[in-house]
């Protein structure tokens, strides 16, 4: 259990991030402070998830398929907007439940249930980067392993991970489609991010960060442009993952399907699509 002054400095620096965001978007702070600390928390990354997902996801595509349009893409490859503004509407019925997990997160670290610390100088930069090495690759691990999971049981695809494969194509892929998850499928995801705090010493401010970088991650592997970058699981990877459904779980780089048996490399001309 952390001391009272660690505890404090967390609960500080939920409380700043709440009136970040909860001030500027409520014009009077006497209609949000005197609602639960927690319900704070989950207002603030609700609006906070939302607002990344939707400008990261309109700039997005208004740079790949109109700025540049038929330099990335070929025209057949470009969603409809009919097709994107499903992938919002999914995404949008399940934010509310997504945001669940790291106001829960914020609520364990709050309380002294985790291996989290508030300051880089607690173990200093050295330190910070180890654990930080670490973390990621746990994440990484057990992202993968929860994604194969989520389609090597039956049940689990069917009800869940389902919602997501509807985009099976290139032409039905779009930035918008990273979120276009059922709740509980996003949500079993991400765990892993969660899970990492009880285990490995974790910087809080990090892990929140890496968890919105998520919105933005998803985003860059769903747009179909293969950045080949090696190890980085981009989006060619990822496409192929969407067309044959037996390929490329990993989340940030190839390392787990190529450990693991399921790697597939994208072919330098045409993909063929499913």
């Amino acid at each position: 259990m952390e001391n009272s002054t660690s505890l404090k400095l967390f609960l500080d620096e939920t409380s700043f991030y709440n009136q970040i965001v909860l001030g500027n978007i409520i014009p009077f702070s006497k209609l949000y402070e005197p609602l639960p600390h927690w319900f704070q928390t989950w207002m603030r990354n609700y609006i906070g998830g939302t607002l990344l997902y939707l400008v990261s996801g309109l700039l997005w595509c208004l740079y790949i398929y109109y700025l540049k349009r038929n330099v990335y893409l070929p025209k057949d490859a470009i969603p409809s907007t009919k097709a994107m503004l499903l992938q919002i509407m999914v995404a949008m019925k399940a934010m509310p439940w997504y945001c669940a997990l790291p106001t829960v997160s914020e609520y364990m670290v709050e309380n002294g249930w985790t291996r989290c610390y508030s300051r880089i100088s607690d173990v200093g930069w050295s330190a910070y980067l180890v654990y930080l090495a670490i973390y990621l690759v746990f994440v990484e691990f057990g992202i993968y392993w929860m994604h194969r999971e989520l389609h090597d049981i039956k049940p689990l695809y069917k009800y869940l991970h389902a919602t997501h494969h509807i985009y099976n194509k290139q032409n039905t892929l779009s930035p918008f489609a990273g979120l276009a998850f059922h709740p509980l499928d996003g949500i079993l995801q991400a765990l892993p991010h969660v899970i990492a705090l009880f285990l490995i010493p974790t910087h809080f401010t990090t892990h929140i960060a890496l968890l919105f970088i998520e919105a933005i991650w998803t985003a860059n592997i769903h747009d179909c442009i293969h950045g080949k970058f090696w190890p980085v699981m981009g989006a060619g990877y990822h496409t192929i993952h969407h067309t044959t459904y037996r390929h490329n779980y990993g989340h940030y780089t190839v390392w787990m399907d190529w450990m693991f048996g399921t790697l597939r490399d994208p072919v330098s001309d045409v993909t063929k699509f499913a």
